[in-house]
């Protein structure tokens, strides 16, 4: 890492920053996974609730990924440590994932928003519920 880079993490460290930071930095990224997927889907022609779980099961696999190694710096000791902050990773997502799905039906049939003005306004709300989830509940041991 860069000499600037170097002090800029021990500058977001010492304030408390650096998680958020990184999270907010990978969760720009799965979001854009979950976007162009769901756009590329919805263009190919599929239902956009279907591309909807799929871009969803994407950026769900990029995003712990990212949590896990870069955000939260967790350490698991085995096999069954891992699958198990997995399983929580996965079942948050699952929650968030209702509220995605509860979002888009507002915006696209109640509100007549077009499908990706839906989709962008909807990761606001799941970025931050899924950052709870994650510092919360899922990396806490391994949160800096």
């Amino acid at each position: 890492m860069g000499k600037y880079l170097q002090r800029l993490k021990q500058w977001l460290v010492a304030r408390g920053w650096w998680a958020i930071t990184m999270y907010l930095f990978f969760g720009g990224w799965t979001t854009v996974v979950n976007i162009v997927s769901f756009y590329a889907l919805t263009h190919l022609g599929m239902s956009w609730q279907l591309a909807n779980f799929l871009a969803w099961s994407l950026s769900v696999l990029f995003a712990f990924v990212t949590n896990k190694l870069w955000v939260f710096e967790s350490h698991t000791e085995n096999l069954r440590e891992l699958l198990w902050e997995l399983t929580k990773f996965v079942f948050a997502r699952v929650v968030s994932l209702g509220l995605d799905y509860g979002c888009m039906f507002l915006f696209i049939s109640g509100l007549h928003l077009s499908q990706l003005v839906a989709k962008v306004i909807t990761q606001v709300v799941v970025v931050v519920a899924n950052y709870a989830f994650s510092k919360l509940v899922i990396f806490k041991a391994g949160t800096r």
